[in-house]
């Protein structure tokens, strides 16, 4: 239950920044794409945390590294809202960086050697309620105080208040390495293995660029829907911050769904499945024929790729091998952080081009997806078709 408490702590920001973005610019009288160096400084410090994640929690422990990570980001959302100038909020960034970035790869590599893929599909349904409540407490907060601080305020607090609830509970994180049904410990796994030696694995690469553009069009989406909406369709704000929050809240309706069948479906399936459910989503989002049309393709996005980040990180031992799956994940992270170079083109090509490049982008990324998900499912029959064979000869 605290691991998903943390993971609704890790998404409330996130929701955040989307709608309260036009009001933040507005203030600071910055162009469109200047969110990039937000997101560049914050994902700086969300990657070195990934990578350091390993040695860190090993150090200090997971409930120590989950209450400094939320104090940290507590104090960055906070300082957010009282700072006079874009570049001291942009530099405020890398606190909230290195705490998401603790608490993201620290109970991704925990769940992930414990627990079942259905229990990892409800830890990042987690991460979904607090990113469906943030978009709805920034609206709220424009409307009533029409100013975007509230909404970081009450968030920054909340992040506080974890910190402290974490710092309570530190002795029911200490990892005894036989929790649920595998006995695995969390500081055992991937010990002795070397980053280089992971590195050398074709198919962490496979996962390194999949996490990359997954993560760029999960995001993108979530920053850039209100407004392409507001700016670009003539839809009225709340509406708009009412239609980004459904597309959040979909996407956790869909990790709950996904927790009760991802056993029985299997990995595989579902993220194919959900990659190309996504494609012919963002098709319709482009299209855009009628206003109707706008809901419809968000919230079928949203429930669409729900499954795919938990399913990739739950396939994470059977894509590389457990031994190096410790060292993996934290890449795969890592990746995910470099998210924020697709996240910032995407910016740059709708203020260059036109708001209405945003949908076309989403077209091209979930069918690059698609593309690399097969090959990677292809690469690996290769490999174990070719591991049976040899055994046979032997």
């Amino acid at each position: 239950m605290l691991a998903y408490i943390a993971f609704i702590a890790l998404g409330m920001p996130d929701g955040l920044l989307g709608v309260a973005w036009p009001s933040i610019r507005h203030g600071f009288n910055i162009p469109l794409d200047a969110l990039g160096y937000l997101w560049a400084v914050s994902i700086t410090g969300y990657i070195l945390s990934a990578f350091f994640s390993g040695r860190v929690t090993a150090w200090l422990g997971v409930g120590r590294v989950l209450a400094i990570s939320c104090l940290m980001t507590g104090i960055g959302l906070i300082g957010y809202t009282l700072v006079p100038r874009w570049w001291m909020m942009v530099a405020l960034g890398i606190l909230s960086g290195l705490g998401a970035g603790a608490i993201d790869t620290g109970l991704n590599a925990y769940v992930e050697a414990h627990f079942n893929p259905g229990l990892m599909q409800w830890l990042h349904a987690c991460y979904g309620i607090g990113i469906t409540g943030g978009p709805l407490i920034m609206t709220y907060g424009l409307n009533v105080f029409a100013n975007w601080r509230p909404g970081y305020i009450v968030v920054g607090s909340l992040q506080l208040i974890l910190a402290l609830v974490f710092t309570l509970t530190l002795p029911k994180w200490k990892d005894d390495g036989a929790t649920g049904n595998n006995e695995k410990s969390l500081r055992e796994t991937g010990k002795g293995i070397k980053l280089g030696e992971t590195l050398r694995e074709g198919q962490v690469w496979m996962g390194l660029i999949q996490f990359l553009l997954y993560v760029g069009s999960e995001v993108s989406i979530g920053t850039w829907t209100y407004t392409l909406l507001t700016e670009s369709r003539n839809i009225e704000p709340e509406i708009a911050g009412l239609l980004t929050g459904s597309y959040w809240g979909m996407f956790t309706v869909g990790r709950i769904i996904a927790g009760l069948f991802a056993r029985r479906i299997g990995i595989n399936k579902l993220v194919l499945g959900s990659l190309v459910l996504a494609f012919i989503a963002s098709l319709l989002l482009w299209w855009n024929p009628a206003e109707w049309s706008n809901i419809a393709a968000i919230a079928m996005v949203g429930l669409a790729i729900a499954p795919i980040f938990p399913a990739l990180v739950s396939g994470t031992s059977q894509r590389v091998g457990e031994k190096h799956a410790a060292n993996t994940i934290g890449i795969q992270m890592a990746a995910s952080g470099l998210a924020a170079v697709v996240i910032a083109l995407v910016g740059v090509l709708a203020r260059r081009i036109s708001l209405e490049i945003i949908p076309l982008c989403l077209v091209v990324l979930f069918g690059l997806q698609i593309g690399i998900y097969v090959t990677g499912m292809r690469q690996r029959r290769k490999k174990i078709n070719k591991a049976i064979g040899q055994s046979i000869k032997i």
